[in-house]
């Protein structure tokens, strides 16, 4: 069944994965937008990326070459296994410290992988327990200090995405590189970028004519660790349903049906109700507050019965739970699909990562894109389905425990998950222009959106996403609101502790590698006791935590413009300037990692 699985997904990702430029162009409205690319909107000008070239490596390093054409790493083939899992969870003085449940932890339906027991198994295998990452044992600080903070702030304020209204990366695509072009058919058949990050006031992306992209962002509680600001990067994530979920039953656009598409995915994802604005249900014919009538709804309410499927038809019928519009019907002949805890087949999502701005003490998102991650639903993969995979790999891992896993992908197409969806990254040249990844630093992607308990169908964040208490009723781009995080209470898990204060308990630290002296001298004391007097200002305001100081944050930066001179991502592309002493050069499978109570939650 797991191969199976494999040609067939990648079967579809060649057919199917591409810029999609035929179907994002819909009708224009005219609410106000608020555009982050606008140079007007703050005091820093954005320099035109072309005349900016001084600052681009000015210190005599010599990039790696990138092979595009390869799938075949060169470094490291275990690169789905992170840096963050080669921590030593034992410290010198015999304290244990457990950041591995963010990610292994008891999982939900549909997603049967349940790792809770890895935070405490050193199970890795005879190639996999090396770590090859070695920029994690880099001392930088002779070549950072060469980075003044004036050549940081002029290189992170600069726009590399897009400038004037166009997408800089599309002209490279259009007339794509021969080494890009891996099928030569000279054209780029995987993802083109076409979110152009202007903002309605409901998180809509519009293009410059006006039309709507289907990109809708919105506001989350940043994943543990690594990806909180304070760490080294900022980052925002959009999702794009299919089409024919933003259109009618007359299939003429709508964007109320969009809205409410989005709504009801929400809340199957969540697997929760989810408030929307009141609803007239007879409009779509569907009881949205599962109360028994058509009436009024002021929510999606979330309760599932299983469907009907007839074995001889090979049909489903009888959802208790539906989509609107045009997607209402095709639900109904299963052309699209729907269950707890899935997305329908075609949903996307975009992911900018970023470097961090100073303005004053003022902690911002920057302008420049470190990378561009989007991922594609390209086939539904059902509960059994899904089960059966988790279960192959567990009797694989058992059978074969020095197998490495099998990637299959490429630089043009992306790679796949073997659970239905694709990944593609775009990441900086050595002159700060995007390009795209190649197989193993794509490679780098797959460990963490398959694989592991903490996710919902492939997906880390949409399952945080603000509800409708939050600013523009939790969708917006981080950009639009001014207060940023500040003033966000802490997220709770799943079983009702404050998640943000359970990383810092059992980590004791602020990263997986323990090396973010800021937090660990704001919430511990001189013997590493967990203050609670810091935890009870994080529990209302997320941001104490969160938002780095300005110079930390200017020195993360510069930390990682070198390794964007040296290219070197396949060795490693976290930000620290002195060589991290927490994380092993090799793991002894032999030996305890010392972790004795993992975290549940279920």
């Amino acid at each position: 069944m797991k191969y199976f699985i494999i040609v067939v997904l990648f079967a579809l990702s060649m057919c199917i994965v591409g810029c999609g430029k035929d179907e994002n162009s819909v009708i224009v409205d005219t609410n106000k937008t608020v555009d982050v690319n606008d140079t007007n909107t703050t005091s820093d000008v954005i320099q035109v990326y072309e005349t900016n070239n001084s600052l681009y490596n000015t210190r005599g390093i010599v990039p790696m070459n990138i092979n595009f054409t390869s799938t075949i790493s060169t470094n490291n083939s275990g690169a789905y296994v992170s840096s963050q899992c080669y921590t030593k969870t034992t410290d010198t003085k015999g304290g244990v410290h457990n950041p591995c449940f963010t990610c292994h932890i008891d999982s939900k339906e549909p997603n049967y992988i349940n790792d809770w027991s890895l935070q405490s198994d050193n199970s890795f295998g005879d190639y996999t327990k090396v770590n090859r990452f070695t920029n994690l044992f880099k001392d930088r600080s002779a070549i950072v200090s060469q980075i003044s903070d004036e050549e940081i702030l002029s290189y992170v304020r600069e726009n590399n995405y897009i400038q004037n209204g166009q997408i800089l990366l599309v002209n490279r695509l259009n007339d794509v590189p021969s080494d890009w072009d891996i099928n030569n058919d000279g054209n780029w058949s995987g993802y083109t970028p076409d979110c152009y990050f202007s903002f309605d006031n409901e998180g809509f992306d519009k293009a410059p004519d006006g039309n709507y992209t289907r990109w809708r962002a919105f506001g989350y509680y940043p994943f543990l660790g690594t990806f909180w600001p304070t760490n080294g990067s900022t980052d925002d994530t959009l999702i794009r349903l299919p089409k024919e979920f933003a259109l009618d039953a007359n299939s003429s656009f709508n964007l109320d049906v969009y809205k409410l598409n989005l709504s009801i995915v929400e809340s199957l994802i969540k697997q929760k109700n989810v408030a929307i604005d009141a609803t007239d249900e007879s409009k779509y014919g569907i009881d949205l507050n599962q109360d028994g009538v058509l009436t009024t709804a002021t929510e999606i309410v979330f309760k599932w019965d299983k469907p009907t499927y007839d074995s001889g038809s090979g049909k489903i019928t009888n959802f208790s739970m539906s989509y609107a519009g045009l997607a209402k019907s095709l639900l109904a002949s299963n052309e699209y699909l729907i269950a707890p805890g899935l997305y329908p087949k075609g949903t996307e999502f975009l992911h900018s990562v970023r470097y961090i701005d100073v303005d004053g003490q003022n902690v911002k998102m920057a302008p420049r894109m470190k990378e561009l991650r989007y991922s594609k639903k390209v086939a539904w993969v059902n509960y059994s389905e899904m089960s059966n995979s988790a279960l192959t790999e567990i009797k694989e891992k058992d059978a074969f425990p020095n197998r490495l896993r099998t990637i299959t992908g490429n630089t043009e197409y992306g790679t796949l998950n073997n659970l239905g969806w694709v990944y593609q990254g775009f990441i900086e040249d050595a002159k700060g222009e995007l390009r795209p990844q190649n197989y193993e630093e794509t490679m780098f992607c797959i460990g963490c959106h398959s694989g592991i308990g903490s996710i919902v169908d492939g997906s880390f964040v949409f399952p945080r996403k603000f509800d409708n208490t939050h600013f523009q009723k939790g969708w917006y781009h981080w950009t639009q609101d001014a207060n940023g995080l500040k003033n966000i209470k802490e997220p709770k898990t799943p079983d009702g502790r404050d998640e943000y204060s359970l990383y810092l308990e059992v980590n004791h630290a602020g990263d997986e590698f323990r090396g973010n002296d800021e937090v660990m001298n704001k919430f511990f004391d001189a013997n590493g006791t967990l203050l609670q007097s810091q935890l009870d200002i994080l529990k209302n305001d997320i941001s104490y935590l969160l938002i780095p100081s300005a110079q930390r944050a200017l020195n993360l930066d510069k930390a990682y413009k070198v390794i964007v001179e040296e290219q070197s991502y396949i060795y490693g592309r976290d930000a620290h300037i002195t060589p991290i002493t927490t994380v092993h050069d090799e793991i002894n499978t032999q030996e305890s990692n010392g972790i004795v109570t993992p975290i549940k939650y279920y």
